[in-house]
């Protein structure tokens, strides 16, 4: 079997790899700088004779899948979402789909709370007035960048899956008191946390942390009239998907103070867009470049859950 490897692996994987399969052709998006197009992808799939493809951000279309003769024997996605895989035609050719749905969990979690902690301490702000020279009077930083403790925040968690739970556990090393909304979990499997409506999160929580999949379900899920339940002094977090919010409605009170500010690490258009801007520039926002899940760690994670996957299915494929 050739396997086509376009995702970052690890050497020790692919050597795993070879092992099993036989031949592994070693492409990266990374190495190039840039996805490969459906196009692009077509035609690396034919050039390499592929058989099978371990892929991360290409786009693997309908198109791609319906040329690649003979049918590839597998497809593996090092995401937990396959968002650039048509899915629904893999399913139709009966071609096997593995993913890797917990790769990136910690880094996320980690981002989250490192970037709350930052805006809450004026990290960014302080650094940047420290860098430009401008610190002369010794008590000024003191009064001027005095900011919060994350500790004993009310924070609501939108979603407790995968990377809900662990940004609820590591809110929970500062002592946070935590409530959350999850129509697709039990309370009995989460009995340290309260179960809330989504009007409860939004209007009771110091800290509200999204953490929603893009589905057709969640689409502008949090609307401008949760979004205008958000109290006073509180903050809102988004490290899942830009297409859950109403984005304006967030523009609105950000821009009108209404709240204390925002934590955001995905926006509607990437790169960014004038209106995404408008977002990312204001003073009460702290941005990162859709980076919660970019690790080093991540590359062996996902990695590992695809060899792992692909363990139990060569047992299969060598029986036929």
């Amino acid at each position: 079997m050739r396997i086509l490897v376009t995702a970052p692996y690890p050497v020790a994987r692919l050597t795993e790899l070879e092992s099993w399969f036989g031949t592994v052709i070693y492409q990266p998006w990374i190495d190039r700088g840039a996805a490969y197009t459906a196009a692009e992808l077509t035609a690396l799939i034919k050039e390499t004779q592929a058989d099978a493809l371990i892929t991360e951000l290409d786009e693997l279309t309908q198109d791609v899948i319906n040329v690649w003769e003979p049918k590839p024997r597998f497809v593996a996605i090092c995401r937990a979402t396959p968002s650039n895989i048509d899915v629904q035609a893999l399913r139709e050719q009966g071609i096997p789909l593995i993913t890797a749905p917990t790769r990136n969990i910690q880094a996320v979690a980690e981002l989250l709370i490192g970037n709350v902690i930052s805006f809450y301490r004026h990290a960014s702000r302080s650094e940047k007035w420290l860098k430009e020279g401008n610190w002369t009077d010794w008590l000024y930083p003191y009064k001027e960048f005095r900011g919060q403790q994350l500790s004993e925040k009310k924070v609501g968690i939108v979603g407790l899956g995968a990377v809900g739970r662990r940004a609820a556990r590591l809110f929970e090393a500062f002592s946070c008191d935590i409530s959350y909304f999850d129509p697709y979990v039990s309370a009995e499997d989460f009995p340290q946390y309260k179960p809330a409506s989504l009007q409860e999160i939004f209007s009771a929580n110091e800290i509200v942390s999204v953490h929603l999949p893009s589905t057709p379900e969640t689409k502008r899920l949090i609307s401008r009239e949760l979004v205008e339940l958000l109290p006073q002094d509180s903050l809102f977090v988004n490290t899942s998907r830009a297409s859950v919010v109403d984005t304006e409605a967030l523009i609105d009170i950000l821009e009108s103070k209404k709240i204390r500010g925002a934590v955001l690490d995905v926006f509607d258009h990437e790169p960014p867009e004038e209106q995404d801007m408008r977002l990312i520039r204001l003073e009460n926002v702290l941005a990162t470049p859709h980076i919660a899940g970019s690790t080093e760690e991540v590359v062996h994670n996902h990695a590992a859950l695809i060899n792992n996957a692909l363990a139990e299915w060569k047992g299969t494929w060598a029986a036929r």
